[in-house]
């Protein structure tokens, strides 16, 4: 990413130069200059404060527009390479699932409670599973971050109660996100949802704290940073990776070239 500097370099030397092309050992130089001598910046706005604007802000949504270029062609690269080489997750026979266990598609997520992007890929979700009726099974899988304090206990909830009942489970994941801002409110809060949504709360109070369920968050934490996954939400769709709140029509064009390569039939 370009820092500041540079662009005001940039926007500089487009005051004062003419060219159809970049000289980039004139750039180089004339970086060096302004970071060992910064007071030329300043004197060259105070003498032409109009163009330096207008320069400056040409110079920047270039910079920005061959960012936001750069980062598209990678992510295509990124997704060319998953085509050939997809992720494969680990679904144990014990895991929760939403939807038929057999379904053409496999939607993975690695998420977190308390993140409000998260909130939103629960709905794009919801979505999905509405657009392709029984060909969807869902697998919700933990990626708690350490900045958000009820992302962990929100977690182990979770998983306490798919230990009850997985329809449950997915009752209290769809209220929790539905209500989101409420988990400021602490542990009370998550215990009201589970007493609302018919779980065993004293075996839930028992089972909450378990091995059994921190083992079972910290595998799908490993999982998530095995495949890279440091933010959420985190999908993988049929072994192809989507890092972020994608709107349905992403994944649905996943899906479609999946199609298209003949790895999928739906």
């Amino acid at each position: 990413m370009y820092n500041l500097l540079t662009i005001t370099g940039l926007a500089l030397a487009s005051i004062f130069i003419s060219s159809c092309s970049t000289d980039k050992a004139f750039e180089k130089r004339l970086q060096k200059t302004l970071e060992e001598n910064p007071e030329i910046v300043f004197q060259a706005i105070e003498k032409n404060p109009e163009k330096f604007m207008h320069s400056f802000q040409t110079t920047l949504e270039k910079a920005k527009a061959s960012f936001a270029q750069n980062a598209k062609n990678q992510e295509k690269l990124q997704l060319e390479k998953a085509f050939e080489k997809p992720l494969k997750p680990y679904i144990s026979e014990t895991q929760v699932i939403r939807g038929p266990k057999d379904a053409p598609i496999t939607l993975v997520e690695y998420s977190d409670f308390e993140c409000p992007y998260c909130a939103r890929g629960s709905k794009t979700v919801e979505q999905l599973m509405k657009k392709y009726p029984g060909k969807i099974r869902f697998v919700f899988k933990h990626l708690p971050l350490s900045f958000h304090p009820h992302a962990m206990i929100s977690a182990k909830y979770y998983e306490a109660i798919s230990l009850q009942s997985p329809k449950k489970a997915f009752a209290f994941h769809d209220k929790l996100f539905a209500n989101q801002r409420k988990l400021s409110q602490g542990e009370a809060y998550l215990t009201q949802i589970a007493k609302d949504v018919g779980a065993d709360i004293k075996r839930l109070k028992k089972d909450v704290h378990s091995v059994k369920v921190r083992a079972k968050i910290d595998e799908d934490i490993n999982e998530a940073h095995k495949f890279s996954f440091q933010g959420t939400p985190g999908y993988i769709i049929n072994g192809i990776p989507v890092k972020g709140a994608y709107p349905a029509s992403h994944f649905e064009n996943i899906i479609a070239t999946l199609q298209e390569k003949g790895k999928l039939t739906l």
